[in-house]
């Protein structure tokens, strides 16, 4: 018997949806390698792949920055870092042989003598450690070093390969601050890396729930003939913090919540939510879609920002019963301070699945919680049966964070006598149902960028959109005659009555966190 013939035939759809490529051997060389970035997420991040065996066995890394110190005082600097920010517990034994491969190399970012001895050092781990010659650079400093440091890659021959190993770069966030600002800062990149080279990370797109938006609507047969302007009513993304600015002020002040939040992490959720099925699930296919939504997105004439956005700052108030400084109060900030820390939005894609469903966003600093959330409202059910004011909407709300999960809102009748029908909620938490806690947002992605997976990681069309969408926005605000107001809310509270108003007008309500 051909036991062979026996045998299903693969599929192909089945394969794509859990094959996934594998990180491969490589050297990770991190600039600004002694700032807040390293220390809280990237090496923590890096360690817990190490102690769940999802590194490849052959991984170095090489810290880049401009203090003196040697490979033994940054390890110890950075163990501290790994033991107070770590998901995990770190284990001893783990973290020794985890060590063993960290490296420290000090040069000044526009110093071009050490690009050179940094690129010998590299050829010297790469024989050491056998990480083949792949190179991965991570951007972890201050935009403004970005041009010096390709630059100095590029001319180290660095930004280049031999056969069969490869190169590659992340970016951090900003990606500009302006629609000319990111097509200069690509243009930077460009001179130097490739677009297939180029990774730009948004740690929001490593969140589980926010991958697991596509499953949702793409593997579940029940959601996915719902997911259109027939069956549902409006969305709502709103993005809380309790935090005020802390010790970010001189970047945030010259930079607002819009560009902060908004321009990234906010449209990168509304993509996933709106954007049609792929073709296949390769990475291209997938932001081909997304870049689809934003393209999508209606333009506000000026004259109708006012009526469509809100923007707030806040004032005194209390967080958890604790007073807390208005904004124009912190330190670093400039008591005259226009910037705004909490942005509402109606939107509409203009596209046949969305056409005229309002897109609710909001985000704010110093709020009454801080979680982050989508929710899909649909259209109530014809009132044949039962009476408008008897049933409530069906909502489905997917968590980003803190408590990922997913939950959905249906009617039932209350248990009695008496015919009476209330709302009841199906929930599901992703570290009771698994039985393992979601890993951090950087560990997925840089194993992506490991993998060569550029899926979770914006491209250059992709960042140039939607900052063509937020300049309208921004140039409205800044304009010297009719300019939208800032309105002013408490710390603690759910931002200005006039964020509010733009739901109440359309007869709605922001959903309760």
């Amino acid at each position: 018997m051909n036991r062979a013939a026996e045998q299903p035939e693969p599929n192909p759809l089945r394969e794509g949806l859990s094959a996934r490529a594998v990180p491969q051997p490589c050297i990770i060389v991190i600039f600004g390698a002694t700032g807040d970035l390293t220390h809280r997420k990237l090496i923590p991040a890096l360690y817990n792949l190490a102690a769940d065996g999802d590194l490849p066995p052959a991984v170095a890394i090489v810290g880049f920055a401009r203090r003196e110190k040697s490979d033994e005082e940054f390890r110890t600097e950075l163990e501290e870092a790994t033991r107070k920010f770590s998901r995990q517990a770190v284990r001893d034994e783990i973290w020794r042989t985890f060590a063993q491969s960290i490296f420290y190399h000090q040069s000044e970012f526009g110093d071009e003598a050490g690009y050179e001895t940094l690129a010998k050092r590299l050829d010297k781990i790469d024989k050491e450690c056998g990480t083949r010659g792949n190179r991965l650079f991570y951007f972890a400093a201050a935009p403004d070093q970005f041009e010096p440091i390709l630059k100095h890659l590029k001319a180290a021959g660095l930004n280049e390969t031999c056969k069969g190993s490869w190169a590659r770069v992340i970016v951090e966030k900003p990606f500009g601050t302006d629609l000319a600002s990111a097509r200069e800062l690509n243009r930077i990149v460009r001179n130097s890396f490739t677009e297939e080279q180029t990774y730009r990370i948004d740690h929001f797109l490593g969140k589980e729930t926010a991958q697991n938006i596509l499953v949702l609507r793409f593997a579940n047969a029940i959601f996915a003939p719902l997911w259109n302007r027939h069956y549902i009513e409006h969305v709502q993304i709103t993005a809380a913090e309790t935090l005020g600015v802390e010790t970010r002020a001189g970047f945030y002040d010259r930079t607002g919540a819009l560009r902060d939040m908004v321009q990234n992490h906010l449209l990168q959720l509304l993509c996933l939510v709106a954007m049609e099925p792929p073709i296949d699930l390769s990475s291209d296919s997938i932001r081909d879609e997304k870049v689809k939504v934003v393209r999508s997105l209606r333009r506000f004439a000026q004259g109708e920002i006012a009526a469509n956005v809100v923007r707030g700052q806040y004032a005194q108030g209390a967080i958890n019963g604790k007073p807390v400084a208005a904004y124009h109060q912190e330190p670093n900030v400039k008591p005259a301070s226009q910037t705004e820390t909490f942005v509402a939005l109606r939107l509409y894609i203009d596209d046949w699945r969305w056409a005229d469903v309002p897109i609710y966003m909001r985000v704010g600093k110093r709020l009454p919680k801080s979680a982050t959330e989508i929710s899909i409202h649909f259209k109530k059910a014809p009132a044949v049966l039962f009476s408008k004011d008897l049933t409530d909407q069906n909502v489905l709300v997917i968590r980003i964070q803190p408590d990922e999960g997913i939950s959905l809102r249906i009617q039932a009748k209350v248990p009695g006598t008496s015919f009476r029908i209330e709302p009841v909620k199906m929930d599901f938490h992703y570290g009771t149902s698994f039985g393992k806690a979601s890993p951090e947002a950087y560990e997925r992605l840089l194993l992506d960028a490991m993998s060569g997976d550029a899926t979770l990681f914006a491209r250059r069309d992709e960042v140039e959109e939607a900052w063509a969408f937020i300049d309208v926005i921004e140039h409205t605000w800044s304009a010297k005659k009719d300019a939208p107001g800032l309105f002013f809310y408490p710390a603690g509270s759910w931002g200005p009555d006039e964020a509010d108003d733009l739901l109440a007008r359309d007869g709605r309500a922001w959903r309760r966190l």
